[in-house]
């Protein structure tokens, strides 16, 4: 009913109390009787009422009546008596109007009296009945009420109670019905004001509510109230960071917070942001774990830093992970974990470092240039590794370093031990990039000694003799020899190697003195000579040896003689005197008798000194004098002479030159000359003789074209001439005698070269271009050919013609002067008919023959404007869409032009503010413009073509651009009521319920235009018809919920579909169909006797009605069971004493059943148990856990049953039992009338590791009690055993595979977390394989002696607590594989990448070859160990490769083929590997005989020989460590050279693997000897140690 209806009525009413009270007229007429009390009821009379009530008449004369209070004193409040005395009437009348209100305690009733005044005073008491009337309007006791409610409570939960009175007195006019507005899905309100939750809040969602609640009485008097409910946050969420992964760069050198953290800032907070508590950071883990103590994390801030710089050469990886953690300040259980990945950049921070701090190495001297000295190994621990560059200090050293570290030779001649014992100097390694830091190493190189020095007598002959008193042993003579080697090398040994038959003399073989042996029988008149030689041998390994002569005479008693009856001597001419030709040896006794020596003949031009010089006293000349004199001379002491003949030949001196006659020749030669013809002889002459005489002829000049015969002086032609080039030659011929020093003299040569027609002329372009506008007039010149001959006379003289012109013409167009070359124009030139002349011109010589030379020359027509353009079309009509994108091509004007260029120089001239056209004549939407169809749907232009910018020719054509649709407006809704209505109901698809008809439109055309409305998603309960119309079709229940909001999506059929939005409302009317619902089955209350008083408030009961108006306005009563002692309001539900039940004395229980009625029509009800207990002693009841919670553990995996633990609850009396329940989890726990927690499943901590459950108790009690626990289970870790992925493993393996080279992975698992989880992987025997401990890879050690087998490994997996898992692996070793099937492939990679990337390189040689590939190898392509490799941008690498065909290896032979026909396939799978920049190459060469082999052989010849000779090993030893670097680069330079003849992969195959091994396993002592390869003269091996 309208509140309005109810209102009328009300004033109606109150009007016509107005009007009485302007009657005038009291409402009784009474007569007094003063005679005895009596009693009078009025009434009843509405309220409101003002005026006279009652005229009392009757009264004595002369008595008095006054108006006394009956009952209730304030009554009189209301009323007056109007009386003077002496009258017989009273007026009682109003002194403010009735008020029934006000009249509650009177039951609504106005008690008075009149009293007569006389001496018994009688009272004539009134009673009023007033009726109330609907007058007064609730009132709220408060306009606010504000609340704090946490978002933890549950529905139903009581958040304000709100109470508003009414002041009128009866139930029709003062019942108050409560509603909120707006209507809330989130609370309502009881008839009682309790305001309660109809669902949970969210603080998250809404912080604060904001409502009015409005008290309304049954004629729509109301009065409103605010609410404000505060949402308190409960803490119940966790907190959370901003993102789960951050991201750091900090180079490696950082301290102090973090510089930048990707994406943002680390930050956290709590899940209730109302709540909002403080967080505390921590790192909760980092991993690697060493590097914990290197982070901090401010607690307060989140703010990440660096404790500890950390050092990136120190890590294994260079990313860091950091686990951090916020953990709430009020409960550290909750909290948000967040991983921080740290990259560590490199910083230039290491130095380079050397192997070594000092090197010492020894170098045997007159090493040859480039040989290896040693090896400096620069490491740098920044990322990298060294980057610089290598250099030796001072540069002065005869050494050099390359960039690998090798140190080399680099002047031999300065390694000379006997000048120089030993080098210092420094290598230093400098870093390119900043810092540049720079290393440096000593090194000192000690040259060892070679025998490269003979040793040297201090003379080369020596003399001794034995006189008559000769004895054995006596020292005759003692050679001496140095030898300035070093060592074995220096020591002399002396030994006679000739002359000593007769055994006459000995020699100390070390300090050369040579003794008499035995006596030497002496004969008189003779002098006995002993030519002795001796040799100085050093004790060098290969010995060198010098030979001096002694000479040992031995005189018996004689006298003078000469020793020789002839002595030979020769003599030089034109000497100086006292040259000494020869010393005459003789005998004599000087001792004894002096001797004197003459010249007998020839006196005047020789003489003989007493020791027997014979010497020249005057030149001698050989061209004027005798050649030869025999000088007679003698000798004598006086006593006994002798004499002698000394033959002296005088020996030509040149002294004299040769001599040319001429000194000057000019001769001439063709230039066509072969070479080797004569052109002609230059003599000369010489007075010596002999060989002084012989003269021998050179040239000088002529730059090699002329030759000169050394014996006969004929000059020839050396080489071909060209005249051209040189036209003379001037020439010096030398002659030159063969004498010592020799003589010579000079003739000039001139050599003319004579012309021959050998040159073509040459014009001086290739080609000559001109441009000729096309109005130019005939004769006209255009331009000159210029050809040069560089030959003479006629064979230079050049003249010209026309051989073709194209296009041809009769006549032709053009003209060429023979002899000037000058181009002119014959006929007119036309532009549009011909635009480009091409002529073939000729330019030919004199000479016999002629020739010729031809040339191009090219004649441009140049236009002259002189056509106008002309559009292709009229009229173009082209249609767009309106979406064209802005600056999008619409179409292109076609325009022709028949003048040069055509319109390429032309332009378009038009007026439009949304179109552009381009020179090119392209008609584009401009950039900054859109086409809307809707604004506008065509456009017309008028387009000016204009073929140049001045004095341009112009066409006009028109352009009708059409504007098409598209489907770029969405549909629109029209206004929709809010909210539409509908009753709740039963509605069904053939019963539906109409709600509202939208029609919705849209501006586009065509199906673009055409709109269907429908629901986003399908709805069970509506849905629209084809009009538009929503309707209702399912079952609406508005106390399950009042309102739908539902998305109405209205789409068009265009392309693309554009769909538009809304959201309605549907709100649900009421219907009464909800019967109210108490909130409890039972309402139990217990109170001691002692505390009861009248008016105590034992229960309230509540009922709520989930109908809204009156259909939800209930009314409380007892149906049954009432009791005396309680009473019921029948609005508020509240249960009363109606007094102090002090009349009961026993404990009572009252039981009582209320009724909850509402008002709809036809109204509803429910009813409820009443339970009040009246104890005399103790409120003690209900059940009560021992504790309120419980914590239990339980290993993971336990059986099923078994006990977690045990929770007791007591009801409190042994009248009642107690029965316990689970309200959580009871899948995997029971628990038992004991309180006994059993489980029921497995449990897995890996799963799951805490789990929280709710225990209830529950007693026996009418109504039973309950009370509720909670018990936290941890589900503890047990460790277990970890599981391999398979049982077996299979793989295979060739014999010769290398150190390292992988096998196969295994995997296991371990379902235990953290360190538990850790696994350890080793195998039974290590001998020929092992696994890497914590990846699991089984790779090779050695497996020579396994080929041809299948071998089973057993492989263990531990964890670190002991327990194990086992599985095997089967490796098949291949061992059919020799090294010529190994193909090496060189790769421009370094090595450590390779071996990185050998699987995926495997795979793709796989996918090419059809075989599978085994990578056995990879190194350096200098032969260095990849263990020692520093990655460089131009290094490139070698890779040992075989390839099996199932079981069976492939030949290195068919591989190689392979590999080179599918070279272009290899190269783009490896290129998917390495990159773009990738190249390969393979070579299979295999050699006779192997250079390794051989090499073997040596080397164990060696070692026997060292074994059986320890001296000659020493020796050995020392070449072999000279030449051992030298050898190992020769030996590298071989192996490793794909590109040389002879590369032979078992040789290298060999070395490598010998290499390897000897690296990773046991020391190779023939790897420590090594042989040196040279060649003899013959070619052939020579082996030497």
């Amino acid at each position: 009913m309208d509140s309005s209806s109810l209102v009328r009525p009300g004033l109606l009413l109150f009007i016509s109390i107005c009007v009485c009270v302007v009657s005038g007229n009291p409402l009784y007429t009474t007569v007094i009787d003063c005679t005895t009390d009596s009693s009078k009821e009025f009434g009843p009379e509405d309220e409101g009422y003002a005026g006279e009530v009652e005229v009392v008449t009757g009264i004595a004369a002369g008595s008095g009546v006054k108006l006394v209070p009956y009952i209730f004193d304030k009554h009189l409040e209301y009323l007056e008596l109007s009386f003077t005395l002496g009258d017989t009437s009273a007026t009682v009348r109003t002194k403010k109007p009735l008020d029934a209100d006000t009249l509650t305690d009177s039951g609504g009733s106005l008690f008075y009296s009149i009293m007569c005044d006389g001496v018994i005073k009688y009272n004539n008491t009134r009673r009023l009945r007033i009726n109330d009337i609907n007058d007064n309007s609730p009132i709220f006791e408060e306009k606010l009420y504000s609340q704090n409610v946490s978002e933890s409570e549950p529905v139903g939960f009581e958040v304000v109670r709100v109470t508003a009175t009414d002041a009128d007195s009866t139930a029709a006019n003062n019942a108050i019905t409560y509603s909120l507005e707006p209507a809330s899905e989130v609370f309502e309100v009881t008839s009682a004001g309790a305001v309660r939750l109809k669902k949970r809040l969210n603080y998250n969602s809404v912080q604060q509510y904001n409502f009015i609640v409005r008290a309304s009485d049954p004629l729509g008097s109301n009065d409103t109230a605010t609410v404000v409910i505060n949402v308190e946050d409960f803490d119940n969420l966790y907190p959370y960071f901003s993102h789960s992964l951050y991201q750091a760069f900090i180079p490696e050198n950082q301290d102090g917070p973090f510089p930048t953290i990707e994406p943002e800032a680390i930050k956290a907070q709590d899940g209730d942001t109302g709540i909002n508590v403080a967080l505390i950071y921590s790192i909760s883990e980092v991993s690697p774990a060493e590097y914990q103590s290197n982070f901090h994390i401010d607690s307060s801030s989140g703010v990440l830093s660096v404790q500890t710089p950390i050092d990136r050469e120190e890590m294994s990886s260079s990313v860091i992970s950091v686990s951090i953690k916020a953990a709430q300040t009020d409960d550290s259980l909750k909290t948000a974990n967040a991983v921080v990945s740290v990259t560590i950049e490199d910083v230039n921070d290491n130095a380079p470092k050397f192997d070594r701090s000092s090197y010492s190495v020894s170098l045997l001297e007159n090493s040859p240039v480039d040989a290896v000295v040693f090896k400096a190994v620069v490491t740098d621990l920044d990322q990298g590794g060294f980057v610089g560059t290598l250099r030796i200090l001072p540069e002065s050293a005869p050494f050099s370093i390359g960039s690998d570290g090798t140190v080399r030779v680099k002047d031999s001649t300065a390694l000379d031990r006997e000048t120089t014992t030993s080098f210092t100097f420094q290598v230093e390694a400098a870093e390119t990039n900043p810092p540049n830091n720079v290393a440096t190493a000593e090194v000192s190189v000690t040259l060892l000694d070679e025998n490269d020095n003979s040793p040297v007598f201090t003379s080369n002959k020596y003399e001794g003799k034995v006189f008559a008193n000769q004895t054995v042993g006596m020292l005759l003579v003692q050679v001496e020899a140095a030898d300035v080697d070093d060592g074995a090398n220096g020591q002399i040994m002396y030994s006679i190697d000739f002359g000593n038959s007769d055994g006459y003399f000995s020699i100390e073989d070390k300090t050369g003195k040579i003794t008499l042996a035995k006596e030497i029988p002496l004969v008189e008149n003779r002098i006995l000579e002993f030519p002795l030689y001796i040799t100085a041998s050093d004790g060098g390994t290969i010995s060198r040896s010098t030979t001096a002569q002694v000479i040992i005479r031995a005189p018996g008693n004689s006298k003078p003689q000469f020793l020789q009856r002839v002595y030979h001597g020769n003599v030089a001419e034109e000497q100086d005197p006292q040259v000494l030709i020869l010393k005459v040896n003789f005998l004599a006794m000087a001792e004894e008798k002096p001797v004197i020596p003459r010249v007998d003949t020839h006196s005047d031009k020789f003489s003989i000194s007493s020791t027997g010089e014979f010497t020249t006293k005057v030149k001698l000349d050989y061209d004027e004098g005798p050649h030869n004199y025999s000088v007679t001379i003698s000798i004598s002491d006086g006593v006994d002479s002798d004499s002698a003949v000394v033959e002296v030949q005088v020996t030509d001196v040149n002294d004299n030159s040769p001599v040319f006659a001429p000194s000057s020749v000019t001769t001439s030669v063709p230039e066509d000359s072969e070479v080797g013809s004569n052109v002609t002889v230059v003599p000369a002459t010489d007075k010596d003789s002999s060989f002084n005489k012989e003269i021998r002829y050179s040239l000088r000049g002529g730059e090699g074209r002329f030759d000169i015969d050394p014996v006969s002086g004929m000059v020839s032609v050396a080489a071909a001439l060209d005249r051209e080039t040189k036209a003379e030659y001037n020439l010096l011929v030398v002659a030159e005698d063969q004498g010592r020093p020799a003589r010579s003299a000079t003739a000039s040569l001139l050599v003319q070269v004579s012309d021959i027609n050998d040159n073509i002329p040459e014009f001086s372009a290739a080609e000559y271009q001109v441009e000729v506008l096309e109005t130019e007039s005939v004769g006209k010149s255009l331009l000159t050919l210029s050809a040069v001959d560089p030959d003479e006379g006629a064979n230079g003289r050049v003249s010209y013609s026309i051989l073709q012109q194209s296009p041809s013409s009769d006549p032709a167009v053009f003209e060429l002067d023979s002899s000037s070359g000058t181009l002119q124009l014959a006929q007119p030139l036309d532009y549009s008919e011909v635009k480009m002349y091409s002529l073939m011109v000729q330019a030919s010589d004199a000479g016999t023959p002629s020739l010729v030379r031809n040339g191009s020359v090219v004649v441009k027509v140049k236009d002259v404007n002189n056509n106008p353009p002309v559009f292709s079309k009229e009229k173009y009509d082209v249609a767009v869409f309106e979406n064209l994108a802005s600056g999008a091509s619409i179409l292109t004007l076609e325009v022709t032009d028949r003048d040069e260029g055509g319109f390429s120089n032309g332009d378009f001239v038009y007026t439009s503010d949304t179109f552009d056209i381009n020179k090119q004549g392209v008609v584009t939407l401009k950039n900054d413009v859109t086409l809307d169809r809707e604004t506008k749907d065509n456009y017309i232009l008028e387009v000016v073509a204009v073929d140049q910018a001045t004095d341009g020719l112009r066409a006009t054509a028109q352009l009708n651009i059409t504007v098409l649709d598209y489907n770029d407006n969405a549909p629109q809704f029209p206004p929709i009521a809010e909210p539409l209505q509908i009753p709740e109901g039963n509605y069904t698809e053939e019963n539906p319920g109409d709600i509202v008809t939208i029609v919705p439109t849209d501006a586009d055309l065509g199906p673009n235009g055409e709109v269907t409305l429908s629901l986003s998603s399908p709805h069970p309960l509506f849905r629209f018809r084809e009009d538009g119309t929503l309707l209702a079709v399912g079952a609406l229940d508005r106390e399950s919920r009042e309102t739908h909001e539902l998305l109405v999506k209205a789409s068009d059929n265009g392309t693309p579909q554009r769909e538009s939005f809304t959201t309605i409302r549907v709100s649900l009317t009421d219907v009464n169909d909800n019967k109210p619902e108490f909130s409890s089955s039972s309402y139990v209350s217990s109170i001691l006797l002692k505390d009861a008083e009248k008016g105590k408030l034992l229960l309230t009961l509540e009922a709520t009605d989930k109908d809204a108006g009156d259909n939800s306005l209930i009314t409380y009563s007892f149906s049954s069971g009432s009791s005396p002692y309680l009473a019921l309001d029948s609005t508020t539900g509240a249960v009363t004493l109606t007094s102090d039940l002090a009349d009961i004395k026993e404990d009572t229980t009252l039981v009582l059943t209320a009724t909850a009625e509402d008002h709809g029509e036809p109204p509803l009800s429910s009813t409820a148990r009443v339970v009040v207990n009246l104890r005399v002693v103790s409120l003690v009841e209900g059940v009560a856990f021992g504790s309120s919670s419980y914590n239990f553990s339980i290993p993971e995996h336990r059986t099923v049953g078994t006990t977690v633990g045990t929770v007791f609850a007591s009801s409190g009396s042994d009248l009642y039992d107690v029965s316990y329940t689970l309200k959580k989890h009871s899948d995997l726990f029971s628990i038992d009338a004991s309180g006994a927690i059993k489980t029921k499943a497995e449990l897995d901590k890996e799963e799951k590791e805490w789990y929280v459950l709710d225990v209830e108790a529950v007693d026996t009690r009418t109504p039973p009690t309950t009370a509720v626990a909670t018990v936290t289970v941890q589900v503890e870790d047990l460790n277990e055993p970890p599981q391999f992925s398979k049982p077996l493993y299979q793989a295979s393996i060739v014999s010769i595979a290398v150190y390292k080279t992988p096998v196969v992975t295994v995997k296991a698992s371990d379902p235990d977390v953290g360190d538990q989880g850790r696994l350890v992987y080793n195998l039974e025997d290590d001998t020929y394989f092992d696994v890497d401990p914590s990846t699991g890879l089984v790779f090779v050690v050695s497996a020579v002696e396994l080929a041809g087998q299948k071998v089973e490994l057993k492989v263990h997996a531990d964890d670190l607590q002991g327990l194990r898992a086992t599985t095997s692996v089967e490796v098949t070793v291949g061992g059919s594989v020799s090294s010529s099937d190994v193909v090496v492939i060189r790769l421009n990679q370094p090595a450590n990448t390779v071996e990185n990337q050998i699987p995926d390189m495997e795979s793709s040689l796989v996918k090419v070859l059809g075989w599978n590939v085994n990578v056995v190898g990879v190194s350096n392509d200098n032969g260095g160990a990849s263990e020692s490799r520093i990655q460089r941008a131009a290094v490139k690498s070698l890779v040992s490769l075989i390839c099996l065909d199932g079981g069976t290896v492939v030949s290195g032979e068919e591989v190689t083929t392979k590999l080179q026909s599918q070279s272009e396939a290899v190269r783009a799978e490896l290129v998917k590997v390495f990159g773009d920049s990738l190249q390969f190459e393979v070579k299979l060469e295999v050699e006779p005989q192997s250079p390794a082999s051989s090499q073997a052989v040596v080397i164990a010849l060696g070692v026997l020989l060292a074994l059986s000779m320890m001296g000659l090993m020493v020796a050995v030893v020392f070449v072999v460590r000279f030449k051992k670097t030298k050898d190992l680069q020769e030996d590298s330079e071989q192996s490793f050279d794909m590109s040389r003849e002879g590369f032979d992969n078992k040789a290298w195959m060999d070395s490598e693997l010998k290499k390897r091994n000897s690296q990773d396993k046991k020391p190779d002592f023939n790897n420590s000897v090594r042989s040196r390869q040279t060649d003899d003269d013959d070619g052939g091996p020579i082996s030497a140690l």
